[in-house]
């Protein structure tokens, strides 16, 4: 007998049944390379960007938690028709993200007021020399053709807060017609002679 009161051996023979069962078992090793993997509808794989879309507001760089995004700009004068004087506007030189620093948070994408960046599916993207993991805005670009369309919104689902204030607006009265705006008296004026306040 054992210390534990069991018989002799049992735990081999409860790991030899753990052991026959999953021999039995069909496999479900996915062939990787060979077949590409299912992966989930908002995976996280690299960071594409839409350069035109960019208008180098560096939200993206100062709420970086690992201070991998690189931006550079310059700016430019643009002749506006009508206008006192020329507008200047900011060109992006220079959006780098070194993806061997990168922690994959997402903070980037959430705060870009202009949709200028992006998730892709996309995960095989490594390489043999550390130095070649800094993307710059072209090899970003490149990633935009393998970004997913958005999903369709659900009809079950709670509506935007975009279609909740346009239909608010929508039915919202007309606004009142304009009244007139009674005289106000003064309190420290005194009252005339047929009533009324002297000022």
């Amino acid at each position: 007998m054992s210390e534990h009161g069991g018989v002799p051996g049992g735990g081999l023979v409860k790991g030899l049944a753990v052991t026959l069962k999953t021999m039995t078992r069909r496999s479900t090793t996915q062939q990787y390379p060979d077949v590409a993997p299912e992966l989930p509808p908002r995976s996280r794989g690299v960071i594409a960007l839409l350069e035109e879309n960019c208008t180098v507001c560096m939200l993206c760089a100062r709420e970086c938690p690992d201070w991998c995004i690189y931006i550079d700009s310059h700016k430019e004068e643009v002749a506006v028709p009508g206008a006192a004087r020329p507008r200047q506007r900011n060109v992006l030189d220079k959006f780098d993200i070194d993806f061997s620093l990168c922690m994959y948070c997402g903070i980037c994408i959430e705060v870009c007021p202009f949709d200028a960046l992006y998730w892709s599916p996309e995960f095989e993207y490594a390489e043999y020399d550390i130095k070649n993991l800094l993307h710059d805005k072209d090899h970003l670009g490149e990633w935009m053709g393998t970004v997913p369309p958005p999903p369709a919104h659900d009809p079950l689902g709670d509506p935007s807060k975009e279609e909740t204030t346009a239909a608010r607006k929508a039915a919202a009265p007309a606004a009142p017609a304009a009244r007139p705006t009674p005289t106000r008296v003064r309190p420290d004026a005194a009252p005339g002679p047929d009533g009324g306040a002297v000022s």
